[in-house]
């Protein structure tokens, strides 16, 4: 690593006040995505600003219709979290299938979605179940967040507080691993909500999380995977690697799609 100073503000203000006055410096909280690419020596941030030892940054708590948690909840935290699990509980597995017990203790929240990896969990659910992102700034509606890979709409001052989820009537996530990652080669989100649907791919796209909107639109009409047999996932703008290719990920979107719906609808 090179050389960096480390700051450990008290409050979401401290923290931002560090961030404009250090230029290039980076937040850091679980520290699994910056630490490694700093290792590596592919970033060298002067400013490294802590925001795990913030309070108030970390809690889960239900407010009236919604779900809300902070941006510096641990995985595990989410996963194992009564409140969560009775809530969204396909929010609790989600957060269960990210990485292993050491990346679940230390990652958060709030650096997945900043970070926006375009094979992370956590988008999915996020838009899928039509979150808000709060920051210390304003708050923000998940199809404005997201902007693309490892981009989203957060200003450089901007820190993610928390992520406010309404409550779905059912909802699922199913994930098609890398055996070795644990990243999703395919994740689909699919969440019945009051008065829509909501289904996102992550690990697919090659610009990130995405909605199918032709399955949610066949699933509002009828909320039973069958709904959407017979339609099919362009390949086009789809991620193709050595771990598979672009028209085996949309082949994958549709099967994962369908055992999402039977998972919500208690069929699975």
């Amino acid at each position: 690593m090179y050389e960096f100073k480390y700051h450990r503000p008290g409050t979401v203000r401290q923290a931002a006040n560090l961030l404009l006055k250090n230029e290039d410096a980076k937040l850091i909280a679980g520290g699994h995505t910056l630490l490694p690419v700093m290792k590596q020596r592919l970033a060298a941030p002067p400013h490294l600003i802590d925001l795990s030892h913030i309070e108030g940054l970390s809690g889960i708590e239900m407010k009236g219709r919604s779900l809300v948690i902070g941006a510096t909840a641990t995985h595990a935290e989410v996963a194992n979290s009564a409140i969560v699990g009775e809530a969204i509980p396909a929010l609790a597995e989600l957060a269960s299938l990210i990485g292993d017990p050491a990346v679940r203790h230390k990652g958060t929240i709030g650096g997945s979605l900043a970070n926006n990896d375009p094979t992370a969990d956590y988008p999915a659910a996020v838009l899928a179940l039509g979150a808000t992102v709060v920051t210390n700034k304003r708050k923000l509606k998940a199809e404005e967040f997201f902007q693309g890979m490892y981009s989203t709409a957060l200003e450089p001052d901007e820190i993610i507080t928390k992520v406010q989820f309404p409550l779905p009537k059912k909802a699922a996530y199913i994930k098609f691993r890398n055996q070795a990652s644990r990243y999703a080669l395919v994740g689909v989100f699919v969440a019945r909500r009051p008065s829509d649907v909501g289904v996102a791919v992550t690990g697919a796209g090659a610009d990130g999380v995405f909605r199918v909107t032709q399955f949610e639109e066949a699933l509002k009409a009828r909320f039973n995977s069958k709904a959407i047999d017979g339609l099919h996932v362009s390949a086009d703008g789809l991620n193709s690697d050595l771990h598979g290719s672009a028209e085996y990920r949309a082949h994958l979107i549709g099967v994962l799609t369908k055992r999402a719906v039977d998972a919500a609808n208690g069929k699975a």
